[in-house]
């Protein structure tokens, strides 16, 4: 009988090479640690990555990896694991690659349902190239390339997923290891593309963006961690979510003796998707945010059963993929 897998399993030679306390520090270790519970196998496994801080990931995992271009790592993505369906594919990708230059290619990919899972970091910033603005920065966010404070609206990663059809959505912070680590594998286990948004603090252009929400001594204040059929409660149970039908929103209550029976508060249905796009919304200060898995559609089918279903001939898949490259008209270049 093997031993069981460690974090030291999936470590590389490869020096890590990010700024000190950089939240990608704890991402990179929250998974190695789930590929080591998972039992990955390596030679079956691929992290594919596009440009950032964040697409260093593939040299730090003992895996196959890619570190393709910029925005573009989903299509890579698909292109690998259409070629060969046994490889368990994971996308690294950040605000900006992913959401601004990669924007598209994001969509098309969680709309196509590949079956691979999806890492977002969000540190609401451009860290390698010095800290410009992105696509997810605040309104007012002050940087080299907005001087005066950002006057863009953001976007919602979580909601963009939604938005783009996702099938799987989540959200985890960097440090909050142990369940990140739990959603990572719930991710894993959807048949379909499962889109994980990771809050990481960028320590030097976009420093504790995210403090008021994950530090410690405010988190159970102001996250609310969701889980499939149990209430939406938060603050030790004291607040929870109710459905206000006049105003048709979700609105924070007090709950117990000084206000509403726990009864009256919503149950988490991670199967619904009009509360996933409430929930998806909330926003600090005003509501918690909401972590964990947030919508889950288990029966939705994949886009690589239905490409190979389609192209099958007698139950298997029909060509090569170099035969299909080599199909079609060719140019031999002549000697000399």
């Amino acid at each position: 009988m093997n031993a069981p897998l460690t974090v030291k399993n999936f470590e590389t030679d490869q020096e890590v090479r990010w700024c000190p306390g950089c939240g990608d520090y704890a991402i990179l270790k929250a998974v190695q640690k789930t590929m080591a519970d998972l039992g990955a196998e390596k030679d079956k496994t691929a992290f594919v990555s596009g440009i950032g801080c964040s697409s260093r990931f593939p040299y730090y995992m003992n895996t196959y990896g890619f570190h393709t271009i910029h925005g573009r790592a989903p299509a890579f993505a698909t292109g690998l694991k259409l070629a060969n369906p046994e490889i368990d594919v994971w996308v690294v990708t950040g605000d900006g690659d992913g959401l601004s230059i990669g924007g598209n290619h994001l969509l098309h990919v969680i709309r196509r349902n590949v079956d691979l899972q999806i890492m977002l970091f969000n540190n609401e910033i451009y860290g390698l190239t010095k800290g410009q603005y992105s696509p997810t920065s605040r309104v007012g966010t002050r940087s080299p390339s907005s001087p005066k404070g950002s006057v863009d609206r953001p976007v919602n990663p979580c909601s963009f997923a939604l938005g783009a059809g996702a099938k799987f959505v989540a959200r985890g912070v960097d440090t909050a290891t142990k369940p990140l680590i739990e959603t990572l594998k719930a991710a894993h286990a959807f048949k379909g593309a499962s889109f994980v948004e990771i809050f990481q603090n960028c320590i030097v252009y976009n420093k504790d963006v995210f403090a008021g929400v994950t530090e410690k001594k405010v988190a159970d204040e102001n996250q609310i961690h969701v889980e499939h059929g149990k209430a939406l409660l938060f603050s030790g149970g004291k607040k929870g979510l109710r459905f206000n039908p006049d105003t048709f929103a979700l609105e924070v209550v007090a709950v117990g003796d000084d206000g509403v029976r726990e009864c009256e508060i919503l149950v988490h249905n991670e199967t619904n998707r009009t509360l996933a796009h409430l929930l998806c919304e909330m926003a600090h200060p005003a509501f918690p945010v909401a972590m964990g898995v947030i919508y889950r559609d288990p029966s939705a089918s994949s886009f690589d059963d239905a490409f190979w279903a389609h192209h099958a001939t007698q139950g298997k898949r029909t060509g090569k993929v170099a035969a299909a490259l080599r199909r079609g008209r060719l140019w031999t270049k002549k000697a000399g």
